[in-house]
């Protein structure tokens, strides 16, 4: 082997994940799909039949490709997601009520979690990380018992009591502007 450990897809994929705004991403692109898909219904299905043509088929793709931007380059994502939410509310007129209604909250949705997610979040730690951690911190605490110890202290300096040398003199120690 050459030494190098991998550390494999998964964990890779969540950091990957965790700096970019995936999941606003994932829905503006999962509405700009349902929509496209809900204009080739048969005309039964239909309830609005919009604008014909070419806007029926560009907004939703439209969509799909800023949900896509968003993912992979999150740099811009403020100007995708309001892009992507003003073509989102163009679909209510061109495309099925935007697609019914399912691909227009998903697409608002997913536009307002691109427009609302911050680049210098901490990931989030799962519960069962955080009690663990919760756990090491009150053992490293309490620390190894003073009585098993053997060894003298810091504040041990010879003299009985063990503090006579930690002590400061309150007039040598002072700012001369604050002494009488």
């Amino acid at each position: 082997m050459s030494g190098i450990e991998h550390e494999g897809v998964g964990p890779a994929f969540r950091t990957w994940r965790a700096h970019r705004p995936f999941l606003g991403g994932v829905l503006l692109t999962l509405g700009g799909l349902e929509i496209l898909f809900t204009v080739k219904v048969s005309l039964k299905i239909v309830i609005h039949m919009g604008v014909q043509g070419i806007a029926g088929y560009v907004l939703p793709t439209m969509m799909v490709v800023c949900g896509l931007l968003i993912i992979f380059n999150p740099a811009q994502r403020l100007f995708y997601s309001i892009v992507g939410c003003m073509l989102t509310l163009g679909t209510w007129v061109t495309s099925n009520m935007g697609g019914f209604f399912v691909g227009l909250a998903l697409g608002i949705t997913g536009s307002c979690m691109a427009f609302g997610w911050l680049p210098d979040q901490e990931p989030k730690v799962s519960r069962k990380q955080r009690r663990m951690d919760k756990a090491q911190g009150k053992a490293a605490m309490a620390g190894p018992d003073p009585a098993d110890s053997t060894e003298p202290t810091a504040a041990d300096d010879g003299h009985e009591g063990g503090l006579s040398g930690s002590l400061r003199s309150p007039l040598t120690d002072s700012p001369s502007h604050l002494t009488t």
